[in-house]
């Protein structure tokens, strides 16, 4: 293990963000510094993965480490991290899930499921522009050795799968949220792409033998570049799902299911305003409270002059099941920067923040943090 990060440049190490506890009008606090994987050379881009806790204690982190480009088809393999004092050191990385012949795979989840099983998630293309999907291994031995990666649609064309965005619901069902992307021809480029996307979920109650979709999909409700795209979930304390989607309309969007799944309702704007980028939210542990992480253009906090800007980072919370949320606090402060991918994970006092934290400079889609943010830090409501 090493104490402080070697994999390249900490930024920040006096930095004081301004942790914001809006509606408490409590002072601002200085989080612990973040670790960084910057780009370099050899892999121009590290970003979104997923956390895991392992039985020993060590958290696990895979993420998508690029070669050739920042692109998200440029070839790219799932690389691993660990740390054995709850997300304060890392070790170095290594890459645990080639590219192999495959254009580009990214896009890392992880589920422990109600069997004990590991289970690991990733996005796969075979091509840059026509053909991408979702896949699935799983571990028996606490991610020693994985099973060989299995399509979980068989359909063809080009399926999104975030990292960090799969369930298992309270019944054992595993759901997992998709955008599909329709192709407009034959040519593996971008003119046969479909930017609008269409939201969609499949379902396992077999841990991932087989796997069927829900009976709704949706298309965007009004006039739109984006469609609904990058989909996430999440179990609210009732047992109803909740589902919510990237748009270029200045706010999330969101669906719900009150059976277990299988149906969803149409979607409709959310109070989560934000620029075209995704949110990712989940479920304290022990509590009926949900925490959100996403890029605020309410004017709750300060924005930046670019209505597109992926800034600044904040969090905030729902005790009513995602129908309002909180006062914004602070994560990230630099209106100049690129915050986006968020994966969530509780340890036993904080909470792992695993993000792009990219710039102008640098790339929007180049640098991976991590931060780990004590949960006394911050202003979560009693309940």
């Amino acid at each position: 293990m090493i104490s402080s990060p070697r994999v390249g440049r900490l930024l920040g190490l006096n930095l004081v963000i301004a942790l914001a506890l809006m509606s408490a009008g409590r002072s601002a606090t200085a989080l612990p510094p973040p670790y960084d994987i910057d780009p370099s050379a050899e892999h121009p881009r590290n970003t979104e993965g997923a956390f895991i806790t392992l039985r020993s204690g060590r958290v696990l982190f895979s993420y998508s480490q690029f070669t050739g480009g920042q692109h998200d088809h440029s070839p790219s393999a799932i690389a691993e991290i660990y740390s054995d004092d709850q997300g304060k050191t890392w070790s170095q990385p290594r890459v645990v899930v080639p590219t192999g012949s495959y254009q580009n795979i990214m896009s890392v989840s992880f589920l422990r499921l109600a069997s004990g099983k590991l289970a690991r998630f990733h996005a796969v293309k075979r091509t840059k522009w026509l053909d991408c999907h979702p896949v699935m291994s799983l571990s028996a031995d606490e991610g020693i050795t994985w099973s060989e990666p299995k399509q979980v649609l068989a359909a063809p064309g080009y399926f999104v799968l975030n990292n960090d965005r799969i369930i298992q619901t309270s019944s054992g069902r595993i759901l997992i949220p998709l955008g599909y992307h329709r192709s407009r021809g034959t040519v593996d480029d971008e003119t046969s792409w479909d930017g609008r996307a269409t939201a969609m979920w499949i379902y396992s109650d077999d841990e991932g033998a087989t796997w069927k979709e829900a009976k709704s999909w949706w298309g965007m409700p009004v006039a739109s570049n984006s469609g609904l795209q990058e989909p996430g979930l999440v179990q609210c304390p009732d047992g109803s799902l909740y589902s919510w989607v990237r748009t270029d309309q200045g706010f999330q969007y969101d669906f719900r299911s009150l059976d277990n799944g299988l149906t969803w309702s149409a979607p409709a704007k959310s109070s989560l305003s934000s620029p075209t980028s995704p949110a990712s939210i989940k479920r304290l542990p022990r509590s009926d409270t949900l925490m959100v992480v996403y890029n605020d253009h309410s004017g709750r906090v300060p924005a930046p002059e670019k209505p597109n800007q992926r800034a600044p980072l904040v969090l905030s919370f729902s005790t009513d099941g995602a129908k309002t949320w909180g006062a914004p606090q602070l994560i990230e402060d630099d209106l100049t920067g690129w915050y986006c991918y968020t994966a969530i994970h509780y340890t036993d006092d904080a909470v792992l923040l695993a993000y792009v934290a990219g710039d102008d400079k640098l790339g929007h889609l180049s640098r991976l943090r991590i931060r780990r943010v004590p949960l006394a830090l911050l202003n979560i409501p009693k309940r």
